[in-house]
């Protein structure tokens, strides 16, 4: 029954025009991410029809996702730099 319901909304909306696919998106970097996941953030809470625990519920995964990327960009920058000093130490001490 719920089933059913949904699909009717779902089909109204999308005769209405309210549902537009959005543009592909390239996920190349951690900014990539945060953004997508920011945007996502701002679709849901601007969502009517859902509840406020459901939004809530959303929105602390999606800042779960968020804090593992940065934490993975911010540990992808120090090996970028680590790499970057022992280089030229390896340079510095060649004769």
């Amino acid at each position: 029954m719920i089933k059913h319901r949904l699909r009717r909304i779902e089909s109204f909306l999308n005769r209405c025009g309210q549902r537009t696919k959005p543009p592909p998106r390239r996920l190349q970097t951690v900014q990539d991410v945060v953004d997508l996941l920011e945007e996502q953030v701002e679709a849901i809470r601007a969502e009517p029809w859902s509840t406020t625990i459901d939004k809530a519920r959303a929105m602390a995964y999606l800042a779960g996702v968020a804090r593992r990327a940065i934490e993975a960009g911010t540990l992808a920058a120090r090996v970028e730099l680590l790499e970057a000093v022992l280089k030229q130490r390896k340079a510095d001490t060649r004769p």
